[in-house]
């Protein structure tokens, strides 16, 4: 896992995939989310005001700018190592390494 890369680690189903935000990840994820800008997607976040359904979206979108083939509907009724509360903070950990700079991630 390199952080400096933007990524992190999350379990589905006992197996380990990396997660990274990559601009074409980040597009798909503003179109599910019906954002208009990277800001008002990482605020949405930011203040809690997420779903369920968001958290899904951002892990997919992690999940495919890291390579992974899973789709959405599979993601949706896996089990993650650690459950809700370790996938929100695999969420906002993936989040904020790609908007940190280096020495900010680490």
């Amino acid at each position: 896992m390199n952080p400096y890369r933007g990524e992190v680690a999350l379990t589905v189903d006992g197996q380990q995939y990396t997660m990274r935000l990559t601009l074409g990840a980040l597009a798909a994820l503003e179109a599910t989310m019906a954002e208009d800008s990277l800001l008002a997607l990482v605020e949405r976040f930011e203040k809690g005001a997420f779903s369920a359904a968001d958290l899904i979206a951002l892990l997919y979108a992690g999940l495919q700018g890291g390579g992974a083939e899973i789709d959405r509907e599979a993601l949706a009724g896996a089990q993650i190592e650690g459950g809700p509360l370790a996938a929100a903070r695999a969420g906002a950990l993936l989040l904020k390494r790609a908007f940190s700079t280096p020495d900010e991630t680490v």
